[in-house]
């Protein structure tokens, strides 16, 4: 089945009243009724046409009513035509570029400040919280792996990756293995595989494993193959980020309740949700944008999360982003966000 016939999509004159509703309703934050929107349109059309739009555009769920007003507000679906195809993005001027520019350069010295002068400026320049990842290292290193048996065919992996940073895991076999047997297989994997990459400890095993299949007992080549799925999604303990303006998303109505607001800073101070959701861009070309419940959490509904992956060379170190309501600029924060990466990027490369 097409896009287009699972999702309809309006006439010229539908998707140009979607376009000026979502431009009315981000600047004002009212829902819009059929003389704003005949006005703001600057078209020759009664309301009585600009209701039966209105109505086409609310069976294709790309607006809604609210029970008290007679006007229409966008929803996620309206919201997502909107960035995909209809908003005419604005590009920082030269000005804001320098200005972004300078306080990017004035702390390229000092990663961990530079960091933070990003999460910050983005604040600043969108007026709403503003995220951004500690450069990760290019590579985790496997130091050392341990097994420890647990009951119920349980057994604990720890890992110590980079420098000496822990992480643990705990699988579930398909029987029990004793101490000796664990203790045997984590020598093994210690000797042949410390040091290296942990993302080619993943493919050497599953090669190594096919080579000794027949010369391997075969307790110790179930042990190594439960090994090889410890380590899938490690990610480099470094990883965390910067949230700067969190405060700023108070001021919007539509996120100002006390309840929104507090399942919101958990989700902040929590941390975990935030880096997942981040995650999720980390191989993304160019800008991602998650419109309410696109991110996949229900205490995003609410929000639209705007994040850019940002690199050095050809490895991607990190991403940045802003997160507001989904009542927000598209057309300015979007460039912001994607110009901030590129030139976050250019200050990283001439220190690499």
């Amino acid at each position: 089945m097409s896009a287009e016939a699972s999702n309809p999509v309006p006439n010229d004159r539908g998707q140009h009243l979607l376009r000026v509703l979502i431009q009315t309703y981000i600047r004002d934050g009212q829902p819009v009724g059929s003389r704003t929107l005949s006005k703001d349109a600057s078209l020759d059309l009664s309301p009585a046409t600009i209701r039966n739009v209105m109505s086409d555009l609310e069976e294709m769920g790309l607006v809604s009513a609210p029970h008290t007003s007679a006007g229409r507000i966008p929803t996620p679906k309206g919201y997502r035509l909107f960035v995909d195809t209809l908003v005419r993005y604005r590009q920082p001027d030269d000005d804001e570029i320098r200005r972004i520019q300078a306080q990017i350069q004035g702390e390229s010295d000092n990663p961990e400040a530079l960091i933070g002068a990003v999460s910050n400026m983005l604040s600043e320049f969108t007026s709403m919280a503003g995220v951004v990842t500690v450069p990760r290292a290019p590579y985790v290193t496997l130091r050392q792996i341990e097994f420890l048996p647990l009951s119920e065919s349980r057994v604990l992996v720890i890992l110590v990756v980079n420098d000496r940073e822990v992480q643990n895991r705990i699988l579930h076999t398909d029987r029990d293995y004793s101490a000796s047997e664990l203790q045997q297989a984590q020598n093994y994997i210690n000797e042949h595989y410390a040091g290296i990459d942990l993302a080619q400890v993943r493919v050497s095993l599953l090669e190594d494993l096919d080579s000794t299949r027949d010369s391997m007992n075969q307790t110790m080549h179930e042990i190594i193959s439960v090994a090889q799925s410890a380590m899938d999604g490690v990610v480099d303990p470094a990883s965390k980020y910067v949230v700067a303006g969190e405060t700023n998303l108070m001021d919007f109505a539509e996120l100002s309740d006390i309840d929104t607001l507090r399942r919101l800073f958990d989700a902040f101070s929590r941390k975990r949700l935030i880096l997942d959701l981040l995650d999720r861009s980390i191989k993304a070309k160019g800008v991602q944008i998650f419109i309410g419940e696109e991110s996949g959490y229900r205490i995003f509904d609410g929000c639209s999360v705007i994040t850019a992956p940002y690199h050095v060379d050809d490895d991607t170190i990190g991403v940045l982003g802003v997160i507001g309501p989904t009542r927000m600029a598209y057309d300015r924060v979007v460039p912001i966000v994607d110009v901030t990466a590129r030139l976050l990027e250019s200050a990283l490369s001439q220190h690499s």
